[in-house]
């Protein structure tokens, strides 16, 4: 048996394809399952065992996280790709138009995936989704809805000791003390209307390093790099931040996150990497939907506002001035980081 997932394409959605992946391999042990990945986003779970090979789905220099080396190829290149490995089964996992039609064009007899995008025809058996679950939920009901039995559902994630060595250097390097709690600070997210205020950022970063004795790291890409070099810190930290981003890859990140005590940052695909590696997530959430997006995740403190425009899922202008964000106060997250330090006093 010859399976292959489809689901390129967004950090997040890729860590949340773990709980999928290891009850398709529960249920085909001795199969082939190969998966579509994006190139970078893909690297998140790359070490995966439930996966025999990825394929990296390189057609665009849209997406930050999304760039491949070398010249991006065209869709029927990966159309004859496809159909040369005679795949039995796909699992569409990626809601879009295009993803279905590719698995058809590429003649896989049985195609499995959302009846969303007006795709439904292209498949050969649709699966409800549902906007109100979680997106790993809505996941593994495309194994239900192939009579596959869902045994577990929770996130995990695999460091190489390659990654783990580099990481630890890293800290070395960075005078980055082991002997500190320490703290990932993410101020950025895939879309701005999905980001808290820099300067409300900069005084939790103070409080952090100043108040409660807590090492920041920042990670990221080399785009990355100046926004926190720019953050307007108005106190001299006690203790220096540190700022790694261009320093480390994805699964550099896998590895520094593992490291570190907690992270404080915007719904983003960072915070499912760190729940991916069991490391305690401060979230703060906005426009998307909440239930659907959160971090998953024991002791997790998760922040939101409560407005009747709730979640707008970034469609359209918003004529809020973003108040889903705004109206998460300084106090509220320097309560959760109180909360979360005093609730596990060491070692968190």
């Amino acid at each position: 048996m010859k399976i292959l997932v489809v689901r390129y394409r967004f950090i997040g959605d890729m860590i949340l394809t773990i709980p999928f992946l290891r009850n398709l391999r529960y249920a085909y042990p001795n199969a082939q399952i190969d998966m579509l990945v994006a190139p970078n986003s893909g690297e998140v779970i790359e070490n995966c065992p439930y996966v025999n090979n990825f394929i990296y789905f390189d057609t665009t220099r849209k997406h930050k996280y999304e760039i491949g080396k070398g010249r991006k190829k065209s869709f029927w290149h990966y159309v004859k790709l496809l159909r040369k490995e005679k795949y039995d089964k796909a699992y569409v996992l990626k809601r879009s138009f295009s993803s279905a039609i590719l698995c058809y064009f590429a003649g896989i007899k049985e195609r499995i995936g959302y009846n969303s995008e007006n795709r439904g025809f292209l498949l050969t058996k649709r699966v409800k989704y549902d906007t109100k679950k979680h997106e790993s939920e809505c996941f593994l009901d495309v194994l239900k809805a192939d009579n596959i039995f869902i045994k577990d559902n929770y996130l995990e994630n695999w460091i190489n000791e390659y990654n783990n060595q580099k990481a630890d250097e890293l800290f070395k390097l960075n005078n980055i003390n082991n002997e500190l709690t320490k703290a990932v600070v993410s101020v950025t997210a895939s879309n701005d209307k999905k980001v808290w205020d820099i300067n409300k950022y900069a005084r939790i970063i103070e409080y952090l390093t100043n108040k409660k004795g807590v090492q920041v790291i920042f990670i990221g890409a080399p785009s990355d790099k100046e926004i926190y070099e720019t953050l307007p810190i108005k106190e001299n930290l006690k203790i220096p931040a540190v700022n790694l981003c261009g320093k480390v890859t994805l699964k550099d990140s896998l590895a520094v996150l593992k490291k570190v005590d907690f992270i404080v940052g915007n719904d983003s695909g960072t915070l499912h990497m760190a729940s991916s590696v069991g490391t305690k997530v401060i979230g703060l959430y906005g426009p998307m939907p909440f239930e659907k997006w959160r971090a998953i995740g024991d002791d997790n403190i998760l922040i939101k506002s409560d407005l009747d425009c709730m979640p707008c899922s970034l469609k359209g202008k918003c004529e809020n001035n973003r108040a889903c964000m705004e109206n998460i106060t300084i106090e509220q997250v320097k309560t959760a980081i109180d909360t979360m330090l005093n609730k596990h006093p060491s070692n968190i």
